[in-house]
């Protein structure tokens, strides 16, 4: 006779049996049998007995029984089925014994299917049983360019390493990030211990995010955890407090749901974009009709409010040309809103540790907007968000998604156009030599931007590509072998008693050389407008982040964020037709990339010539023909850019609004 818990089971499977249908998908447990069928499988191998997660069993190996059980492993027969008594039976003996022998499964792209126990799974499943023993048999595809295979070829290293499954990701790279998070290096044997507190440590998460309905989310539960190692770390997460650990997941929620919604990046490339949909209701409370309290407030103003802004900066203006730019900005606000702004800088920073550090140190100092000028600091910066929602902080980086955070950048690539436009004229070889930093978002559209612009005046020059953060040093050196006659390297330098050329110049030896022109930065033109927009109440959370899009402020020429400076020595009609270009540009007649372009492999970049949007722009991830070079491999970075680099991965934003 069936027990009633059957009964409850069986409701279960056939609600879940309805839902299926009603999406159009299999109502069923899937068979393996049919899976393999569609791939190329390379071999098998033998895990042996092991402790499978029973949120990852999702079938069964053949089609046998299959129709007993509906996609959750609920069943669906009858009560007065010899069926039902058996699983009956096998629920009261594991309520009085326990269940104890091992199920035999296969195991392919870290997914589960029962060979023999399907009852066995149905039982602890209803149960609430979190893993059960079982005999495994690994089926290993094919190695392939797709994602999804390259995400499990991934877990099949660390497996080896770990002897763990109960984490999964849908990032490539994420098991390797996971390793040096926990202070390992990937492909480093764990002993038991380590995967004793490992497993002990994600259970306790997976059960707080499941509460929250995680399972709703698009992404999985180790993609979360990725993310919490990345923000709390995980010494001492053993010793935390469920509530502790509750409040601290609440905390990232936002994140999470940011990162759930494919991390999606409203990109704000015009100043007062951000504002556009302000209610008609804030603009009748703003403006209100002549009144005699109006007019009064004409003749006695009232009070501004007062700000103190924190800026955060890696180096110092002596060690750093890139702080030395946010510098300059820096006095370019003090000296425009010194009535209403106050200033506190905060230098010298090396990693996140000293970044955080200094904003824990600038919040308790008073300030109440802080700029973070590196995506060094981009970890640490969500890290303060977390802590002091009331805080304004924002991080100069690219793309990057955060339910929290503000990021800012500049559409560098709009001023590279036009520094390889005259390049492209200067050039007496059409060997020309490009040094970028690091491998950021948006840098290879600054690489093909410079590289299209030669191309316009100079088609047949080539533009020779080398990278500053490789361990492989002296860039200019290599380019000069390679027989460049210009170079395009660092925009901006910091001070220095033995000065060196920047920009676009005419290498002179192993350092030296002249100077033509270069890109350059007025942050001040930023700074200055997001704090007038606090300053005058018009900073909110706005419709963008309330449907789960992050916050990129991306200015170009036409903001006056970024621009082209020239050398005395350029001929005045070169630089006739850069300004020329420049106006094109900013009044949106011309688009960098439209027409033709063709990358590396001669592929069309730009079907029918359609401008690529911004996002595409953004996530760029070729390079263009007239480019020789590569982008760099993780293993050619210096061990300063490979951390840097990793960091912002966990945090890039997917294709979001233009």
């Amino acid at each position: 006779m069936a027990v009633p818990e059957y009964s409850k089971a069986r409701r279960m499977a056939q609600k879940a049996y309805r839902q299926d249908m009603v999406a159009r998908r299999n109502p069923y447990l899937q068979v393996l049998d049919e899976i393999l069928s569609m791939w190329d499988i390379m071999g098998e191998t033998d895990l042996g007995l092991i402790e499978i997660p029973i949120s990852q069993i999702v079938g069964t190996k053949t089609v046998g029984r299959t129709r007993a059980f509906a996609g959750n492993f609920m069943p669906l027969l009858p009560e007065n089925s010899e069926f039902a008594e058996k699983w009956s039976a096998l629920y009261r003996s594991h309520l009085e014994e326990g269940i104890r022998e091992p199920v035999i499964a296969c195991e392919f792209l870290n997914c589960y299917y029962i060979i023999e126990g399907n009852k066995r799974v149905s039982v602890l499943k209803f149960s609430g049983a979190v893993s059960l023993p079982g005999y495994v048999t690994r089926i290993i595809p094919a190695p392939g360019d797709s994602p999804e295979l390259k995400i499990y070829y991934e877990y099949m290293d660390f497996y080896k390493a770990s002897r763990i499954n109960s984490i999964y990701f849908s990032r490539e790279g994420s098991f390797d990030r996971l390793c040096r998070l926990l202070g390992k290096e990937p492909g480093e044997a764990w002993n038991e211990d380590e995967r004793k507190a490992f497993t002990s440590a994600f259970s306790r998460f997976s059960e707080i995010y499941e509460e929250k309905g995680g399972e709703k989310l698009p992404v999985t539960p180790g993609d979360g955890f990725l993310l919490y190692l990345n923000i709390y770390g995980f010494g001492g997460m053993l010793d935390k407090s469920m509530d502790r650990l509750r409040r601290e997941v609440s905390l990232l929620w936002p994140d999470l749901e940011a990162l759930a919604s494919a991390g999606s990046v409203r990109l704000i490339t015009r100043p007062g974009e951000e504002d556009s949909g302000a209610s008609l209701v804030k603009k009748l409370i703003v403006q209100p009709a002549e009144s005699g309290s109006a007019l009064l407030g004409k003749i006695l103003p009232s009070a501004r409010p007062r700000l103190t802004a924190g800026f955060i900066h890696y180096g110092t203006i002596y060690t750093s040309g890139w702080t030395y730019a946010h510098d300059l900005g820096r006095l370019y606000l003090e000296e425009s809103l010194k009535e209403q702004v106050s200033v506190k800088v905060y230098d010298g920073l090396k990693n996140t540790e000293d970044s955080l550090a200094a904003i824990e140190q600038a919040i308790g100092e008073g300030c109440q907007v802080i700029f973070t000028t590196s995506a060094r600091f981009l970890e640490a910066s969500i890290r303060a968000c977390i802590r002091h929602p009331e805080i304004r902080i924002l991080n100069c980086s690219l793309n990057t998604y955060s339910g929290h955070l503000r990021t800012y950048y500049g559409r560098l690539y709009e001023a590279k156009f036009l520094v390889g436009l005259l390049a492209g004229i200067l050039s007496d070889s059409g060997r020309i030599g490009y040094i970028a930093d690091f491998p950021f978002p948006g840098s290879t559209a600054s690489i093909n931007a410079f590289s299209l612009g030669v191309q316009m005046v100079c088609p047949d020059a080539k533009v020779l590509l080398a990278w500053s953060s490789e361990k492989e040093g002296n860039p200019q050196k290599r380019l000069v072998e390679a027989g460049v006659d210009l170079i395009a390297g660092a925009d901006m330098l910091a001070p220095s008693h033995s000065p060196r050329p920047y920009g676009l110049y005419r290498p002179k030896g192993e350092c030296g050389g002249v100077n033509l022109a270069s890109s350059i930065w007025h942050w001040g033109k930023f700074y200055q407008r997001i704090l007038q927009t606090i300053l005058n109440g018009n900073w909110g959370r706005t419709a963008s982040e309330i449907s789960g899009d992050s916050i990129n402020y991306w200015w170009g020429l036409s903001s006056g964020l970024i621009d082209v400076i020239v050398s005395k020595s350029v001929p005045a009609r070169s630089v006739q037709l850069m300004e020329m270009v420049k106006n094109q540009i900013i009044n949106e007649s011309f688009h960098i990339f439209s027409g033709d372009i063709r990358d590396q492999q001669n592929v069309l970049r730009t079907p029918g010539g359609i401008p690529l949007s911004p996002p595409q722009i953004v996530r760029m991830d070729w390079l263009a023909a007239n480019v020789e070079g590569r982008m760099p491999r993780p293993e050619d970075l210096t061990e300063e850019a490979a951390q840097m680099m990793a960091a912002q991965e966990i945090f890039l934003g997917k294709e979001g609004s233009p």
